[in-house]
């Protein structure tokens, strides 16, 4: 009788486990479903979306709004500390955010990290990693690009991040914005001291952000894209849809949007600039981005794939812009305590 007893006290425990996790199964489900507003056509449907203009960097013609940063796990080693956090500021978009911070250091200067179409946030859990890229004693921001990995879940398959390259540029320079706003308002970080590093379309993304944020003091570049025209020609795509991206009315939609127009206004920031020669990308963009430049540019060429993983291996690669980040031996605590420039977009 006693066992008979435990078997139904049990057989209930699990059935109310069962239910509780179809529940938050549920739960959980509704929250990835797309929210969706009467399509101002008549055509049934669409996703809802902000107000947002992708034709400039600034905040100041979008309607963004950050909801509060909810946090998903935190964890770490003897080496960093690591937090997931999600943050929102537009319909449909949640944005993964790693933050990893160097253990024991009060206070660490700041370092985003923008890989290049396609990536994944990956790279941000693991363990190896995250330890590398806080050697320096900068904490590393991780997060992708609009309409990029996770943030592309609800698009059409015709819909992606080149067809779509003023909005994925765009978007990605206000998110820049709006991540060192939240970062701001942790208080746990040195705000006065922060840099960006990014490859590939995220190296664009970090030339365009800097001009549009003075906060972001050094920029690292990794085979950056740019000068569009060019670049979009020897991009590789297939000709019968590359021919939709050269033509003039797309090609106008990203002229606000050149790296090659904006690295000119980047003389005041510690720059660094890396290229692969090897790599199969537009000679002619390569050229354009190294010559409009500011002579105080740090430029790098890596003749070979091989070459450069030698230079760059075991953390080398982070290396330089903690470096740019920390207090030059002239300047004191008063200077670098000094008032800090109103935050774009508010």
């Amino acid at each position: 009788m006693f066992r008979l007893f435990h078997c139904k006290l049990l057989v209930a425990a699990l059935s109310l486990a069962f239910l509780c996790a179809l529940r938050a199964s549920a739960q959980d489900s509704s929250k990835s479903l797309p929210q969706l507003v009467p399509d101002p056509g008549g055509h049934g449907l669409m996703l809802q979306r902000a107000k947002e203009s992708f034709s400039t960097l600034s905040l100041k013609d979008s309607d963004l709004h950050a909801e509060p940063p909810l946090l998903g796990d935190k964890n770490g080693t003897k080496v960093f500390i690591r937090e997931f956090w999600q943050v929102r500021w537009r319909p449909n978009d949640p944005i993964d955010l790693y933050v990893i911070r160097p253990r024991d250091v009060e206070k660490p200067p700041v370092v985003l990290y923008l890989y290049g179409f396609p990536s994944e946030t990956d790279r941000f859990k693991n363990n190896g990693y995250c330890e590398r890229v806080v050697r320096g004693g900068a904490a590393a921001i991780g997060f992708v690009s609009a309409l990029t990995g996770q943030r592309a879940e609800h698009l059409p398959p015709t819909r992606w991040f080149v067809s779509e390259l003023q909005e994925s540029l765009a978007a990605t320079v206000h998110d820049v914005q709006m991540i060192l706003n939240y970062l701001d308002s942790r208080g746990d970080l040195d705000m006065t001291r922060v840099g960006m590093f990014g490859q590939g379309s995220g190296g664009a993304i970090a030339i365009l952000a800097a001009a549009a944020d003075p906060r972001l003091k050094a920029i690292d570049l990794l085979d950056p894209w740019g000068d569009w025209p060019d670049y979009l020609a020897k991009s590789g795509i297939k000709p019968e849809e590359l021919a939709n991206y050269l033509k003039p009315d797309f090609l106008q939609r990203l002229e606000p949007l050149e790296p090659v127009r904006f690295l000119p206004e980047l003389k005041s920031r510690s720059l660094r600039m890396q290229f692969v020669d090897e790599y199969d990308e537009s000679k002619e963009a390569v050229r354009k981005l190294e010559a409009a430049a500011p002579s105080t540019a740090e430029v790098v060429h890596y003749p070979t794939e091989v070459a450069f993983k030698s230079a760059t291996a075991n953390g080398a690669l982070f290396e330089w812009i903690a470096a740019a980040l920390k207090p030059h031996p002239d300047s004191n605590t008063a200077s670098r305590e000094a008032p800090r420039e109103p935050k774009p977009g508010q």
